[in-house]
C-alpha cells in the first residue's frame, strides 16, 4: 500500500511510535500522524499549587497510554522547594516512579535522570522532573525535547500564560488544564481521525472537516483578467480585526 502513491491521497497511521515512523519513512504519500507524544506541564512560580498538583497528576495518570499524557514536569525554582513534596506525594500515591534533574534531587528522593529522559515518551507510570530557572527555560527546553504535541503551564499571570502559548512551538497549548484534554472529541470535532504535529495541512486533533480540501468554481459570462487590471480598478486590502488575545 505504501508504493501506491498514484492511487492513494493520504495515509492516516494509528499505532506505536516505531509504527507511524516507518510509515512515514516508507511512503511517498502524505501522511497526518505524530510518532510521538512527549508532552509537559510547566508550574510558574505565580502558579496555584494545589491547582497544580491536580493537573499534573489527572495530565500523567488519567491515562498514562496514550499521546496525550505527560512525560515531563517542569518546575519554576521559586516554588520547587514547596511545590516538589507536594506533587511527590500524590504521584507515588498513584505509584508513579520519578526521575529528576539535580536540582529536583536536592529537594525530594527520585531516581537520577538522564538526557534520554527528556525525549523519552515513557507510555507508562514514568515521569520526569525538571527545576527550572523560570518561563523562558521552560520554553526553551520544551522546544528542544517536545514533540510538539501538547503542553501546558499553571499560572495565574495572564501574560506568562500569553506568552508560553505564543512560543511554545506545538499543536496544542494549555493554560491551567491537563494535557489530557488534547482530543478531537473533546475540541467538538466529533470522531477524530487523527492527530497532527505537521505545520501543513492540518494541525492538531483532527476530524472529517480538518481534512477537506477546497475545489474553487468560477462560473463567468466572458470575464477575462485584463479587465481588471487598470488603474481604475477596485484594490483590496487587508484590515485589522481588532481583536484581544486570549479572548
Amino acid at each position: 500500500m505504501l508504493a501506491l502513491d498514484k492511487y492513494i491521497d493520504l495515509i492516516i497511521p494509528r499505532g506505536s511510535n516505531e509504527f507511524v515512523r516507518h510509515i512515514m519513512n516508507n511512503t511517498n504519500i502524505p501522511v497526518l500522524g505524530h510518532a510521538e507524544g512527549i508532552c509537559h506541564v510547566y508550574v510558574d512560580a505565580d502558579a496555584d499549587l494545589d491547582m497544580a498538583v491536580s493537573i499534573v497528576a489527572d495530565s500523567k495518570c488519567q491515562y498514562v497510554a496514550v499521546c496525550n499524557a505527560a512525560e515531563t514536569l517542569l518546575v519554576d525554582e521559586k516554588i520547587a522547594k514547596v511545590f516538589l513534596p507536594k506533587v511527590k506525594a500524590a504521584l507515588e500515591d498513584k505509584k508513579v516512579e520519578l526521575r529528576g534533574c539535580e536540582k529536583t534531587m536536592a529537594i525530594i528522593k527520585v531516581r537520577r535522570a538522564i538526557e534520554k529522559d527528556w525525549a523519552t515518551e515513557y507510555l507508562d507510570y514514568i515521569l520526569s522532573i525538571k527545576v527550572v530557572a523560570g518561563l523562558d527555560e521552560a520554553i526553551e527546553h520544551i522546544n528542544r525535547y517536545g514533540s510538539k504535541h501538547t503542553d501546558s503551564i499553571v499560572t495565574n499571570d495572564k501574560t506568562k500564560a500569553c506568552r508560553f502559548m505564543e512560543f511554545v512551538d506545538s499543536a496544542n497549548v494549555f493554560w491551567n488544564c491537563s494535557t489530557r484534554f488534547s482530543d478531537g472529541f473533546r475540541y467538538g470535532l466529533g470522531a477524530e481521525v487523527g492527530i497532527s504535529t505537521n505545520k501543513i495541512h492540518a494541525r492538531g486533533p483532527v476530524g472529517l472537516e480538518g481534512l477537506v480540501i477546497y475545489k474553487w468554481k468560477l462560473f463567468g459570462s466572458g470575464q477575462v483578467v485584463a479587465d481588471y487590471t487598470g488603474k481604475d480598478t477596485k484594490k483590496f486590502t487587508h484590515k485589522k480585526l481588532g481583536k484581544n488575545y486570549p479572548i
